[in-house]
């Protein structure tokens, strides 16, 4: 189910609205830079949101509905729990069950600060900047958090999660090619040379099918590759897109200190100047009552652009390729300032826990799909030596 909106941005919507297809908006700018985003001296009018959420047909993959925002966690930072429980974002442990990959894939490799992919051997750093993928680790777990952030563990690659990898990269491929030529057939045939560049980039991939001599499984896995890029062209029309941005790289820092980054999938501007940020999800929408947390991620993204640009984006859209949904909402200026103070409160209670080194676990369902149950104190295991300068409990600390 798709909300409405008017022309104005509609004209560059998903097919499965039933909207009027007009023009397509703004030529490309130039990429990772921002500078096809409009600037301007106030934020884009547009309608205060109220979620779109889809019908959806699946309910596995939601976030944990009960006590997601507990950022405290046994921090000590009690405060962030009122004001991030109402953010919690998708946990990334669950897009594997899903058979969901996020962008965050890209975008926590890109990373520096504490913020990047678990490397093993690299050198641990308090962290200085927060993403969407690294928010939702926190909420979900604070020593999940560490894990992958200070520690910095090795994780294993997933056949959802690198799949999920593979569909993004030929989705924003697909658009260099002429709008006349944006096709299902084209959109499959990029798939094995983005299959082989992954394998280059990412060695550690071709071990998913180390067991698989015949290459059956393989096969079967770029046919669910196929079956998702083909479902993408029921949701929308490519050949009447022309984005502004791909695979957008932001960043930008509050007037705390605090720096927010992340990849955006796509950025569309419309002729009128207004923004729309699209997020491609390979997994299945979320149920009704879990809408607000899988938004989380997109109204992370809003608030950066804002903060860059001075521009509110007058409508987020999530496409869930896993069950042919898109989920929409038009934020508000109100909205992002929202989400702005629950990161506030998420960032103190992550700064609290890196000062005093107490990252407790909280063990949902999830950690079944955790890599670090071996290190988890939840199954038996022990953290690694805390590799960072810990402030000693006293009043109101730890």
């Amino acid at each position: 189910m798709v909300c409405g909106m008017d022309s104005s941005i509609e004209e560059a919507g998903p097919r499965a609205g039933g909207a009027d297809e007009t023009e397509p908006v703004a030529p490309a700018g130039p990429r990772a830079s921002g500078a096809a985003l409009p600037a301007q001296a106030g934020p884009v009018p547009s309608m205060a949101g109220a979620a779109g959420g889809p019908e959806p047909d699946a309910a596995a993959g939601g976030p944990v509905a009960s006590g997601a925002g507990e950022a405290d966690a046994g921090t000590g930072a009690g405060e962030a729990h009122a004001a991030i429980s109402e953010a919690a974002p998708v946990p990334a442990a669950a897009h594997a069950a899903t058979g969901e990959a996020e962008s965050g894939a890209v975008e926590e490799a890109s990373g520096a600060d504490g913020e990047g992919a678990p490397v093993a051997g690299r050198v641990a750093v308090a962290p200085s900047s927060l993403s969407p993928s690294r928010a939702g680790d926190f909420m979900q777990c604070p020593l999940l958090y560490r894990f992958r952030v200070i520690d910095r563990l090795p994780e294993k690659p997933s056949e959802a999660a690198t799949r999920g990898t593979l569909v993004h990269a030929v989705l924003e491929r697909l658009f260099d090619a002429p709008a006349g030529e944006r096709t299902v057939p084209r959109a499959k045939a990029l798939i094995p040379g983005q299959w082989d560049r992954l394998r280059e980039s990412r060695p550690e991939v071709t071990e998913l099918f180390a067991d698989d001599p015949e290459g059956e499984r393989l096969a079967r896995w770029l046919a669910e590759a196929e079956r998702l890029v083909e479902r993408w062209f029921s949701l929308e029309d490519p050949t009447r897109l022309e984005p502004a941005e791909r695979e957008l790289f932001v960043e930008a820092e509050l007037e705390s200190g605090l720096r927010l980054r992340g990849i955006i999938d796509r950025v569309d501007v419309a002729p009128t100047g207004e923004v729309r940020i699209v997020d491609y999800k390979t997994g299945k929408a979320p149920r009704a009552e879990y809408a607000d947390g899988a938004l989380f991620q997109m109204k992370f993204y809003a608030l950066v652009v804002w903060r860059l640009k001075r521009v509110v984006p007058r409508r987020l859209q999530l496409v869930y390729l896993g069950s042919g949904d898109v989920l929409t909402y038009d934020p508000d200026l109100a909205d992002l300032e929202r989400v702005e103070r629950k990161l506030h409160a998420l960032w103190e209670a992550i700064s609290q826990a890196t000062r005093t080194g107490v990252w407790r676990p909280r063990p949902t369902k999830l950690c079944g799909w955790c890599d670090h149950q071996a290190h988890c104190p939840e199954f038996g295991g022990t953290p690694p030596p805390y590799p960072l300068p810990v402030v000693e409990s006293g009043p109101g600390v730890g």
